[in-house]
């Protein structure tokens, strides 16, 4: 009877380590994806873009890097061909935004361009009165 519950208290110990190795490790992984939300001011101002987000909803680095997307920060955005029409042409984040994948990318505008003001919130930048520039 001792020996069984010896083996009952073992089996739960290396369950526990598992747990919290796994718990561990993923925390891990979860670090390695910049924090902050990116913001892109080019070719327009503002566009965001939330690695949390995105892991929540089931996708790895892999997912987009480095297809359709360069690992470096920044990378896209030097691009000619960073924009609208490229994205509906299925490049960049049209590669997903397709309406099949994830939403149509010629839908819920809002949701990714968040424009000069929502940028300055962001920024902490004080809005400027009407008429000025």
């Amino acid at each position: 009877m001792l020996r069984k519950g010896f083996l009952y208290i073992l089996m739960g110990s290396v369950a526990v380590v598992m747990f919290l190795s796994t718990a561990q490790v993923m925390g891990q992984e979860d670090e390695d994806y910049p924090q902050e939300p990116i913001i892109f001011t080019k070719p327009v101002k503002a566009v965001i873009f939330d690695h949390k987000y995105h892991i929540e909803q089931g996708l790895d680095c892999d997912s987009c890097h480095d297809d359709p997307f360069e690992m470096a920060a920044g990378t896209a955005e030097q691009n000619d061909d960073f924009n609208m029409k490229s994205l509906y042409e299925g490049k960049y984040c049209g590669t997903c935004h397709d309406g099949e994948s994830a939403f149509a990318a010629n839908t819920r505008c809002t949701l990714c361009h968040i424009g000069v003001k929502g940028y300055n919130r962001l920024m902490g930048t004080p809005e400027k009165g009407h008429g000025e520039h």
